[in-house]
């Protein structure tokens, strides 16, 4: 049983293999995606906003809930899953001063104090959350011929790790794939950095490679879809 359990790790971990132009491939999709959140997330920030997707990596399941672990008494945590096709989630993570400054400059509040949320503050999070995955679920779907939707965001108070246990616990073979999304606006001159974590179980990252395996890099589908 242990035998076969090890090939079985050993055989995912091939399959997860990626040459680098199959990496450029799939920053390139999210790049795709961040750029149409970038616009709706400036209605919002009443400012330019860059986004950008600096790192891939694959990571264990016991290193992402120790990340994830972190931020918890330090960040309020947004989550959304992403079903259908695919099974993943963004977690999107703002500290006070994220807060604090997203207050001031998107619901033009003054003198904000650190603490405890008021609903308005709350409902702010959970828009932002909704607008940049629904942007990047959006151009998945798109580009990748899925069929694969986000859920509403939640703010889990607290375990987040048991409200991920669909990606991490069902398949406790799997190694979740982490993009570490830097997400910028500027206000004012002034810059705010949100920390954004994108990640798919395995099955779901083989299934995306397997797609863009099939493309014709010659007609340069990425740009067509777009």
């Amino acid at each position: 049983m242990g035998k076969r359990n090890t090939n079985e790790t050993t055989t995912m971990m091939m399959e997860t293999q990626i040459s680098e132009l199959e990496r450029d491939i799939i920053k390139e999709i999210l790049n795709i995606g961040l750029a149409r959140a970038a616009d709706s997330f400036a209605a919002i920030a009443k400012d330019k906003v860059l986004l950008k997707v600096p790192d891939i990596q694959l990571i264990e399941v016991k290193e992402l809930l120790e990340l994830v672990a972190q931020y918890e008494d330090t960040h309020v945590i947004i989550q959304s899953d992403i079903k259908g096709d695919f099974n993943g989630a963004t977690l999107m993570l703002f500290s006070d001063d994220h807060i604090v400054r997203l207050s001031e400059v998107c619901l033009s509040m003054v003198d904000v104090q650190k603490g405890e949320l008021s609903v308005m503050q709350e409902s702010l999070l959970l828009e932002i959350s909704n607008i940049i995955t629904g942007a990047l679920v959006t151009q998945l779907a798109n580009i990748l011929k899925a069929n694969i939707y986000g859920s509403p965001p939640k703010a889990p108070k607290s375990h987040i790790a048991d409200s991920l246990k669909d990606i991490l616990v069902q398949h406790p073979l799997f190694q979740p794939l982490v993009f570490t999304v830097i997400t910028r606006f500027t206000h004012n001159s002034r810059s705010v950095e949100l920390p954004l974590l994108l990640f798919f179980d395995t099955k779901t990252f083989i299934t995306i490679i397997d797609i863009i395996r099939t493309f014709d890099l010659g007609k340069n589908n990425l740009m067509e879809t777009d």
